[in-house]
């Protein structure tokens, strides 16, 4: 029964993503190059999808006006240099369908190449519209895709540039993170009983069979080697999917139902409910091809352990791809993997090229299964994670803040108890004897209790209201807490600057109730007014005449959690934004109030229908930033226009007095503006 839940979730899983690829023809990709002087280069780059022939911009014949024409916004002329440049390899042929015409076409990628010329202090938006035609099967279709960038000339523009390379900075930074955490993630499932127990035979049979001992370490770096490509391969496939698919996804209520019970199920087995195994068939049938004297017979062998494996990398794997996309694009799943698969195959190496390591290898058993129920008990922690999403998610309030906290107290002081010894479970075995024959707790387990019961005891007073900021990204929302000690006092009345009451439209009225449930602590203590309508926060920085920081977030974000725990309460940040912005919290994933249909439009940026009120607030920072993920923080005028380019988004090498330069850095282009 468990066999066929787990496969059936990774069969949806796997649905998933087919049905995401499915939906767009072509995936699309926009970058400018600045080449100085005022000259830029825009970077128009088209994939399209396997059995996809995108056709060129070269005209066929007035005939048959199925060529792709890009044709840019009318008040942008001026700045456009030269004619479009296209690079790619250009196939011909004569289409039957087409008449017999001679057609022009991409099967693998094409980019297209704009020069935009810019005198100093200019700052435009480039704006253009991508009608593509494209051949499918025998049937020639069209589709149009929206291009919106921003360009900008400033003979001083250090501060602008330093801003947008350090956000490029992390983005290549969080692919590196992604390969140190698979990589330790993989370490941590080497140790597993699943793992840890064959090594030695493994080693031990490379070694004996080989013809020489050099060649016996040719075999098993090459199995290693295998194990490293099987688990890439995986990251790969998971990166083929659009770069909004992995946000989308772990957003998505339903998937993290799927999560939770996932979690679940592996927790319940690693305390020893029962056991999870793939068919036994699927092993079998991959060991009948192993052979530790050939490479194909090798790469089976490495691929046996794969899948023999799965009931203890299962949720290491699963974990790594949910940590996946965002900032680190398609690199951060075939990143991750490879690191994963590489923790696991290290120590293979290692064995193989010091064999006399074998002889003092610490002998599976007790030790082995004690790791097994700890990983069980932080699987049912992480387990509520989720759960408390899809609880947030569809607003049903029953796992709110104080029940959540009340469950991870219990399960990590039952840890903390369990490694004292105090708790058994089905596959324990006794305790270690000291020279006396009585039982003692190692060091180690004493160390790891400490810090589950001292972790326990830290949660206790977020029952009462207290921040945790170490946990705040994982608990849920202060607003959802029933009981706070501190006094919250009424917000005062906004004031324009002359020191007058502001009207009373300016209060903000849309998605309040539901919404300032996920109101941060800071936000709150400060009383700080946050608004959650674009519109309404665009008339308050009018009456105002002040800038609008818009915060694109998520009610499931957890990077979201990590800034606001650890940047806005900082005094210096809370005070610019409560004094010299308009705060507007613009959530991506707030599907429950849909729109009236006068404002539903078809969105050409998410190739989708803007239906809800999260559908509209995603266009938004896609039009105003071309960036997914979040949070993202966003500064504009009164009439919507961007002050600087780009978003502030979430790095953990930055703090507050970062955060704070970059805010008195939006006043002073504000100000200038006046």
């Amino acid at each position: 029964m468990i066999k066929h839940i787990v496969l059936s979730g990774l069969s949806f899983f796997i649905l998933l993503a087919i049905t995401a690829q499915d939906q767009q023809p072509v995936q699309f990709s926009f970058s400018k190059e600045e080449k100085g002087k005022g000259e830029f280069i825009l970077h128009i780059k088209a994939k399209p999808s396997p059995g996809i022939k995108l056709f060129s911009i070269k005209k066929i014949s007035a005939d048959l006006p199925v060529n792709t024409a890009i044709q840019f916004d009318s008040t942008i002329q001026n700045y456009l240099a030269d004619s479009i440049v296209e690079k790619g390899n250009m196939q011909t042929k004569n289409d039957a369908a087409l008449n017999n015409a001679a057609i022009h076409f991409y099967t693998d990628s094409v980019e297209w190449l704009q020069k935009v010329k810019l005198n100093s202090g200019d700052s435009i938006r480039i704006k253009a519209n991508i009608n593509y035609y494209y051949e499918k099967g025998e049937s020639v279709e069209s589709a149009d895709q929206m291009v919106s960038m921003q360009f900008e000339y400033k003979e001083n523009t250090s501060a602008v540039k330093t801003a947008v390379v350090a956000d490029e900075g992390f983005a290549s930074k969080s692919w590196i993170i992604l390969l140190m955490l698979g990589m330790g993630a993989g370490l941590l499932a080497f140790i597993t009983p699943c793992v840890y127990a064959l090594v030695p035979v493994t080693v031990s049979l490379f070694l004996k069979r080989s013809k020489t001992p050099l060649q016996g370490r040719k075999n098993v770096l090459f199995y290693a080697v295998s194990i490293i490509l099987i688990y890439s391969a995986i990251g790969a496939l998971a990166s083929v999917v659009p770069k909004t698919f992995w946000n989308n996804l772990s957003t998505h209520w339903i998937f993290n139902l799927f999560l939770f019970l996932m979690f679940l199920v592996f927790g319940l087995s690693f305390l020893g409910a029962f056991d999870i195994n793939l068919p036994s068939s699927w092993a079998n049938k991959l060991d009948s091809k192993s052979n530790s004297n050939s490479y194909p017979g090798i790469f089976f062998m490495a691929f046996t352990l794969v899948v023999v494996s799965f009931s203890c990398t299962g949720n290491f794997v699963a974990s790594i791809l949910g940590l996946a996309g965002g900032k680190a694009g398609n690199l951060g799943p075939v990143s991750g993997m490879f690191g994963f698969g590489f923790g696991l195959a290290f120590p293979f190496i290692i064995f193989a090229f010091f064999p006399k390591l074998l002889t003092v290898l610490t002998k599976s058993g007790g030790w082995q299964n004690a790791l097994k129920v700890t990983l069980g008990f932080v699987e049912l922690a992480f387990a509520l994670k989720f759960l408390s999403n899809v609880d947030v998610a569809k607003n049903l309030r029953i796992l709110d803040r104080e029940v959540f906290i009340v469950l991870w107290v219990v399960i990590f002081s039952l840890l903390g108890f369990y490694l004292l010894g105090i708790l058994t479970f089905k596959h324990d075995s006794e305790l270690p004897k000291n020279d006396w024959g009585l039982q003692y707790v190692p060091i180690p387990r004493l160390m790891l209790a400490i810090a589950s019961l001292a972790f326990s005891v830290y949660l206790i007073p977020g029952l009462w209201g207290a921040p945790l900021n170490a946990v705040s990204a994982f608990v849920p929302a202060m607003g959802t807490q029933d009981f706070i000690l501190y006094n919250q006092t009424e917000k005062p009345a906004l004031t324009i600057d002359n020191g007058q009451p502001a009207s009373a439209a300016l209060p903000p009225v849309k998605y309040v109730k539901r919404l300032s449930n996920y109101e941060p602590l800071a936000a709150k203590q400060n009383n700080l007014t946050i608004y959650y309508d674009y519109n309404e926060a665009l008339a308050a920085s009018k009456l105002l005449h002040k800038p609008v920081m818009i915060d694109f977030t998520g009610i499931q974000c957890v990077n979201c959690r990590k800034f606001e725990a650890s940047i806005w309460p900082d005094k210096e940040v809370i005070s610019k934004m409560k004094n010299d912005f308009v705060v507007v919290s613009l959530f991506s994933d707030y599907d429950d109030e849909e729109l009236p249909d006068n404002e539903k439009f078809f969105s050409k940026v998410l190739n989708g229908q803007v239906v809800t009120v999260g559908d509209r607030n995603e266009d938004l920072q896609q039009q105003l930033i071309q960036a997914s993920g979040q949070p993202n923080y966003v500064f504009v005028d009164s009439e919507g226009k961007l002050l600087v380019p780009g978003g502030y988004g979430y790095d953990p090498t930055k703090g507050a007095k970062e955060f704070a330069a970059h805010l008195d850095k939006v006043l002073g282009i504000y100000k200038k503006q006046l």
